[in-house]
């Protein structure tokens, strides 16, 4: 039992954040869908959307649950929500840039590349997020 508890610890921040990225992914993915087939939105226009709606569930998943931000006062929180926004929105142009010349221009199911390139995306928030963002927490 012992070695399954280290596992566990040494993996603390990453068996959360996949679970969470899935969550993200999927919120991302519906979301976008709903945006661009339901509501016709252009596909650039409902990946935007969906990115800013994922986000913001992301922030408020890894602040909490992930990272266990032990961030106080509303300058640090607020400092922090601003670093985690800047961080997705480069990894944000990443899915983008995907979309762009995957569905816009090369013509392939804009669903799938949208799944493919979160999954890129949530790699590069990990990184991101423990060694910018979060790198300072504290368990509460």
């Amino acid at each position: 039992m012992s070695s399954i508890v280290r596992l566990i610890n040494k993996y603390r921040d990453i068996i959360p954040y996949a679970i969470f990225g899935v969550l993200t992914t999927i919120v991302n993915v519906i979301t976008y869908w709903i945006a661009v087939h339901l509501f016709l939105l252009p596909v650039m226009a409902g990946t935007i959307f969906a990115w800013t709606i994922a986000v913001s569930f992301a922030y408020v998943t890894n602040r909490r649950w992930v990272f266990h931000s032990g961030a106080k006062g509303i300058k640090t929180i607020i400092a922090e929500l601003v670093s985690f926004f800047i961080c997705r929105l480069a990894t944000g142009a990443v899915d983008w840039l995907c979309m762009f010349i995957c569905v816009d221009i090369l013509k392939y199911n804009d669903v799938i590349i949208k799944t493919a390139a979160n999954i890129l995306v949530i790699v590069l928030n990990y990184i991101a997020s423990k060694l910018i963002i979060f790198k300072n927490s504290k368990d509460v």
